[in-house]
């Protein structure tokens, strides 16, 4: 055997060697895990906590339901003639309530001069014809109840019938085809439930303010009536209403009347 013919068998053996050693490790290497990507599963579900009234980006849209009862929300003022305070019988049960709680001593509404006073609160139109509805404390005992709509008319209102016991009170002005809320049905309410809470205080024009329904059927004695004939059953919520918007509208997103 010549050195070359030797020393090719050499180089070859060498080779097939590394081949089949190479080939060993290969079928006693354990199979690599199959990897797994988003594009491979199913698409994330993400929660939708809204079911009603979504906008486009997925979040409860106000904007219907608000141009829908701003319209129909009113300025009611009441003028006492010669009584003294704005309350002509400082019978105001919001008052009693902060006087319950804080005391007050100098109580402007059972004092002061007699001359005539003014209070102020909110209402809603219930009909095309001028029915408003608003809180009996409102307009208790007032002279004159005058009416500011929300194209700036102001027109004067005659007392229809209250009902303490409910705080409620019914009113008309001289009017029609105006805008008007339709009502909504309370006992349907949802603890959870989005609502708006739209008034319009000091004249200013509609305020609407956004919260949730955080009870029903509450009963926080804040109605007196001399024969304790009140009937309390208020739909509590964490919207905001500040003096002026008594006797606005709690409103749902389909812009209908569910409580005042």
């Amino acid at each position: 055997m010549s050195k070359r013919t030797y020393l090719f068998g050499l180089v070859l053996a060498s080779m097939i060697g590394a081949i089949v050693a190479l080939g060993g490790y290969k079928l006693m290497e354990p199979a690599p895990a199959a990897s797994k990507t988003l594009q491979d599963d199913k698409p994330v579900q993400l929660s939708r906590f809204y079911d009603a009234k979504e906008s486009g980006a997925g979040m409860v849209n106000f904007v219907e339901a608000a141009e829908l009862a701003t319209p129909a929300v009113v300025h009611i003022r009441s003028t006492y003639e010669g009584r003294g305070s704005a309350r002509g019988n400082g019978n105001n049960p919001f008052n009693d309530m902060f006087r319950d709680f804080f005391g007050a001593p100098n109580d402007p509404y059972q004092q002061g001069p007699q001359q005539p006073g003014r209070s102020s609160g909110s209402g809603v139109i219930i009909s095309k014809d001028g029915y408003i509805v608003t809180n009996n404390h409102v307009i208790d005992n007032a002279d004159v109840v005058d009416v500011t709509l929300f194209d700036n008319r102001s027109l004067e209102a005659k007392v229809i019938g209250v009902d303490p016991t409910t705080d409620l009170a019914l009113i008309k002005v001289d009017a029609s085809n105006l805008p008007y809320m339709p009502f909504g049905n309370s006992d349907n309410v949802r603890i959870g439930e989005w609502v708006l809470a739209v008034g319009n205080p000091f004249d200013l024009n509609s305020t609407v303010t956004a919260g949730i329904v955080s009870a029903k059927a509450r009963n926080i004695n804040i109605l007196r009536d001399r024969n304790n004939l009140q009937i309390e059953s208020f739909i509590q919520t964490d919207a905001a209403v500040n003096p002026g918007n008594s006797g606005g509208a709690l409103v749902n997103l389909n812009g209908e009347l569910i409580g005042i």
